[in-house]
């Protein structure tokens, strides 16, 4: 009988399908190891699991390669080459533990070059993971990138096996690493990882640190859980003035997130005290569509406060005519500023934005971040989309202006307007 020369073999393991699985490494480069032939014996039962394995009876072909074991004399060829083809059949046949052993001979072998022995040792740590044995996992994806591997891909299932095996500090100082990688690049952070950040950043009681991974998520991610988050910590910031609840709640509606009525019934309060009876009217109008306003027990108290917002939008319509002469003639624009926005919250967005805009140039604001966060979302309300963000990112107050400022623009991006 002649002996199955190893071009041969190298054929067939490339006919059934090894090479064609990306996270095993190609079997032709056998070749560049192996001078000697397989045996007669050896090689009958590597094309016997071969004609298994082309027939797709992956436990058979298991079982024939492993009689190979029971061939006394093997040379280091020959060993290297029948796990090879055994890794790949395990694979095919869902056994994750003989791929695992299997692995673990071909990497301690040593024989294949630089980048097919990476593939195998990912292969390995991917085994490792899928056995829950997450501190081996951990032990060969750091093999994996010390070597000079640079799949970005496992850096995701390093971190879990971190996380897994009770190495949390380790695993977030990867994380961490990893989302200031991005950053400096200009990459999409995981939301994976910012959501390990943030739930270590809230375990530690890290509110900046917690505050801006949410942003990070809403910004790149954009789901509405996140932006509910983000929006009920800005009030819990150190610092965050309370004069901002009006432009939050402002926000909250935008994204849909003012829904029960007593939400409905507070922001218009705030508005009519803020000097904007418009806008308490629409507000309270979407509650009554939204059937929040005006049914059950309180809606007599929603009726009066519908006549009250009506009322004090036809007294400020009265005297707006000498308001306005009186803002023109100030020596300050904080005037202009307000009777502007109350013209853009009525829905005259140029008369408004004009005014504003002279108001702010005007100067001798009494806090010149809220004015330009108004001017901010009243540009984005007339369709500015491209002026808002300009205007928006301008403001850089640290007592919540500047955070409802980034939101808005976040918003904006989003929202398509």
């Amino acid at each position: 009988m002649k002996q199955l020369r190893l071009s041969r073999i190298a054929v067939l393991f490339a006919a059934i399908g090894f090479a064609a699985a990306p996270e095993l490494t190609n079997i032709a480069a056998n070749q560049a190891y192996a001078q000697e032939s397989l045996r007669p014996e050896i090689a009958k039962i590597v094309h016997g699991a071969g004609e298994l394995y082309k027939a797709k009876k992956f436990r058979e072909a298991l079982s024939k390669i492993h009689e190979a074991d029971s061939v006394g004399g093997k040379t280091v060829n020959e060993n290297f080459t029948i796990e090879r083809m055994r890794l790949s059949i395990a694979s095919a046949a869902g056994d994750n533990d003989t791929v695992i052993r299997s692995a673990e001979t071909i990497v301690s072998a040593n024989k294949l070059g630089g980048k097919e022995q990476l593939q195998m040792i990912q292969v390995l740590a991917n085994g490792y993971f899928k056995a829950g044995n997450y501190s081996k996992a951990v032990q060969w994806y750091n093999r994996y990138y010390a070597d000079g591997g640079t799949d970005s891909s496992l850096r995701p299932y390093l971190t879990q096996a971190m996380l897994q095996s009770g190495d949390s500090a380790k695993a977030m100082k990867e994380i961490n690493a990893e989302l200031a990688a991005d950053e400096k690049s200009g990459r999409t952070p995981s939301l994976t990882n910012l959501e390990y950040q943030s739930n270590d950043a809230l375990k530690r009681k890290d509110m900046a640190t917690y505050s801006s991974a949410l942003e990070k998520m809403v910004a790149f991610h954009g789901k509405k859980e996140y932006w509910v988050n983000l929006l009920n910590n800005i009030e819990r910031k150190p610092g965050y003035s309370e004069r901002f609840k009006l432009d939050l709640m402002r926000l909250k509606l935008a994204l849909g997130q003012i829904t029960k009525s007593a939400d409905y019934m507070d922001m218009s309060l705030f508005a009519i005290q803020a000097g904007y009876p418009a806008e308490a009217t629409k507000v309270i109008d979407a509650g009554y569509k939204a059937g929040a306003l005006g049914e059950g027990k309180d809606a007599e108290r929603h009726k009066r406060l519908r006549d009250m917002a009506n009322k004090t939008q036809a007294e400020t319509t009265k005297g707006l005519a000498a308001s306005e002469t009186e803002a023109k003639a100030a020596k300050d624009g904080n005037a202009l500023v307000n009777i502007g926005y109350g013209y853009v919250t009525a829905g005259n967005y140029d008369k408004g934005i004009a005014m504003m805009e002279e108001g702010i140039a005007k100067g001798g604001l009494k806090q010149e971040d809220d004015a330009k966060l108004h001017l901010g979302i009243a540009q984005l309300q007339a369709g500015k989309k491209a002026n808002a963000i300009k205007t928006l990112k301008t403001v850089k107050g640290t007592d919540g202006s500047g955070d409802l400022a980034r939101y808005w623009v976040i918003y904006a991006n989003q929202s398509g307007k």
